[in-house]
């Protein structure tokens, strides 16, 4: 199987949900929702890409030759790339039910392994989203970040004490969701959050802690103040706030607010290796990519999202030798302009 052959088998079996666009930019899919499209006009996810598409890239290679490292450091354990699956739940809701909760979970947890990365994995109105995950956290040895609802703060709770008894490295919260319209329909209410209401969560918890869902220096700023272990730059996909601009755009004021007291991670628009590159160069630690996992997942299974790891990691590999970066350490402002 090549990569070519997941994005064949995905449109076949994507027909009427996603098109599976040869750039996944959120025009072919505006105001779908449920569904993979962005909210309303869908601007909030097509500007994911359009900001991504003004940066680029200082090439140099009047240097030794070298292999880059791309490996980097999270919560206590070492992966092969700086990027990962970013949560996506409710395949009934959003895929036509096309695979099973569990069938996707498997897919992504798996295939993220085998190429020396994890997954994030979700959460949604109907119980079973998250309970699915539990076990397969479990099963892979806790390499997985379960992302909770903003539920009521007891609720939240148990969820913490759930996965950790299924050993999960670290899980976050995404609090973009506070307004997700897929909640609203299903009656499942959830909230936004305090600082004292995340500084509860992080001292009830074993393991780190993520905000998902930061969008600026102040918001930042209190996740660190509650002693969160990192945030992640998203506008959930564009799903959540028609007008919200680009995440990648908020990573350098973001990091300048913060320094080294939040790890950062963020997603949006992230389609290619030297995506992943341009996030790091704006201040990021490291990346998520949502849409394109879903789509590897239903053209390949555990197999297509290993292969679409692995291509992103050669393409982030090449823009690295290409710049002049030996490590992730290396990658910077200076390699990139804005236009």
């Amino acid at each position: 199987m090549t990569y070519s052959d997941v994005l064949t088998a995905a449109r076949e079996a994507l027909s009427g949900v996603c098109a599976v666009c040869p750039v996944c930019d959120g025009k072919a899919c505006r105001g779908q929702i449920p569904g993979v499209g962005g909210k309303g006009s869908g601007r909030a996810f097509t500007v994911c890409r359009e900001f991504l598409d003004r940066v680029t890239l200082n090439m140099d290679v009047i240097h030794p030759h070298f292999e880059a490292d791309t490996s980097v450091e999270l919560f206590g354990r070492k992966f092969a790339y700086p990027f990962f699956a970013a949560p996506i739940g409710g395949m009934k809701l959003n895929y036509g039910g096309l695979l099973s909760e569990s069938d996707y979970v498997q897919a992504v947890v798996d295939g993220t392994r085998a190429a020396g990365t994890f997954a994030w994995t979700g959460d949604g109105p109907d119980e079973s989203i998250f309970q699915t995950t539990l076990p397969l956290i479990e099963a892979a040895g806790g390499a997985a970040v379960p992302t909770i609802k903003p539920w009521a703060q007891e609720k939240c709770l148990e969820r913490i004490r759930e996965l950790e008894d299924a050993g999960a490295m670290a899980f976050a919260m995404d609090v973009d969701s506070a307004a997700l319209i897929n909640l609203k329909l299903m009656g499942k209410p959830v909230f936004t959050k305090s600082t004292e209401e995340l500084r509860e969560l992080v001292e009830a918890a074993k393991v780190p802690f993520v905000v998902k869902g930061v969008m600026t220096p102040a918001a930042a700023l209190r996740c660190a103040e509650a002693g969160c272990y990192g945030i992640v730059v998203s506008s959930h996909g564009g799903r959540v706030m028609e007008d919200a601009p680009a995440p990648a755009s908020r990573l350098r004021e973001i990091r300048k607010a913060v320094g080294a007291s939040l790890k950062i991670f963020v997603d949006g628009g992230v389609r290619s290796g030297a995506d992943v590159f341009k996030c790091l160069a704006l201040g990021a630690d490291a990346v998520l990519v949502g849409r394109p996992y879903a789509i590897a997942a239903f053209g390949g299974g555990a197999e297509g999202v290993q292969l679409l790891t692995e291509k992103l990691g050669a393409e982030l590999a090449e823009t690295m030798l290409m710049t002049g970066c030996r490590s992730l350490e290396e990658i910077s402002e200076s390699c990139l302009e804005i236009g």
